[in-house]
């Protein structure tokens, strides 16, 4: 496909007439499977980018979130926001820093120097927000799949999302939660549960504000799962099953090699796997085969070394990256001037 040829349609006018985009886009990227080198025919082209903001923005503090665009899958989003998100390791703003040299349409100076800078933005959150969308992705296939989800699955989903959240609470809370609460999984009194999750928790002087804070983080998780528990036959698709597995699988690699290597690559060099994972290596039928919870057990596990052994800081250094807005926004001015 010519990008290019594409984006010069009617269609994409929205790029050249919009207040905040035409000569404001710093970096205009296909991201998608398209990013991921997972397209098939008929694929979607999905764009992403940012866009700069004038001095007068800057000076009076305007951002104007992002330009979303349905029709086209297109979202661009003010610096400000990228910068947040990519703070807080959000995989589908990360990627837009590993991409291929011929996905950025669109790539000034600031979107060369953004890249350039793309490691001050990996930390271990990656553990919580890859895994977290991992998690999303078991829980859609479950949801679509013929196979009725157990208690004992159902409890396993919401632990795991707990332990992705593990970096989460030293930052929120100001306590090392993490050695200090136990979650995990054992036989239940009710009588219609056969296992259910418990905690053990031994915290002194945490201020109660807190420790109810706490528990309702727990609860949201629980009421999320709820949600979502029931099972959708009419949405038993084979080809959306397989979808959803890859993507799954792609979301591990990618985290490992932010955790592992220290580095965003989003074309995966597992593309002919992740292929044969949509095209139906582990299903039978509309059912996922216990090949594939084996293969997803063995990924978590690679996940938690990783986790535990990472050279990279809890979180990222915000002063780092608030000296580099500055220099950004020192940048527009001057060039304005």
């Amino acid at each position: 496909m010519n990008y290019m040829d594409k984006i010069s349609g009617q269609e994409y006018n929205f790029l050249r007439e919009n207040k905040h985009l035409g000569d404001r886009i710093g970096m205009l990227c296909v991201s998608g499977s398209y990013g991921y080198g997972t397209n098939i025919d008929g694929s979607d082209l999905d764009l992403r980018g940012f866009a700069l903001p004038t001095e007068r923005d800057i000076i009076l503090g305007n951002d104007f979130g992002q330009v979303e665009d349905r029709t086209t899958d297109t979202v661009i989003y003010s610096f400000d926001k990228i910068v947040h998100l990519l703070s807080e390791c959000n995989p589908n703003v990360i990627e837009l820093l590993g991409l291929p040299p011929a996905n950025y349409l669109i790539c000034n100076k600031i979107g060369m120097m953004l890249n350039a800078h793309s490691s001050m933005f990996l930390s271990k959150l990656a553990v919580n927000t890859f895994g977290g969308y991992a998690n999303q992705q078991l829980r859609r296939i479950q949801n679509k799949s013929a196979k009725k989800i157990t208690q004992e699955d159902f409890e396993n989903y919401i632990l795991q999302t707990i332990r992705h959240s593990e970096f989460n609470y030293k930052e929120k809370y100001g306590i090392d939660l993490v050695n200090k609460i136990k979650v995990y999984i054992d036989k239940s009194k009710k009588e219609n549960l056969d296992v259910e999750l418990f905690l053990d928790f031994d915290i002194e002087h945490m201020p109660l504000r807190d420790v109810t804070s706490f528990v309702s983080d727990m609860n949201n998780i629980i009421k999320m799962y709820n949600k979502t528990g029931g099972r959708n036959n009419n949405a038993i698709v084979h080809d959306k099953l397989g979808k959803h597995m890859m993507h799954l699988v792609r979301l591990y690699y990618t985290c490992f090699d932010i955790l592992e290597k220290g580095k965003i690559i989003t074309y995966r060099p597992e593309r002919e796997e992740l292929l044969k994972i949509r095209n139906g290596l582990y299903l039978d039928g509309d059912t996922p085969k216990p090949e594939f919870t084996e293969f997803v057990n063995k990924l978590e596990a690679r996940l938690t070394y990783a986790k535990e052994n990472t050279d990279l800081p809890d979180k990222p250094d915000m002063n780092k990256i608030n000296d580099f807005k500055y220099s950004v926004y020192k940048q527009i001015i001057n060039d304005i001037g």
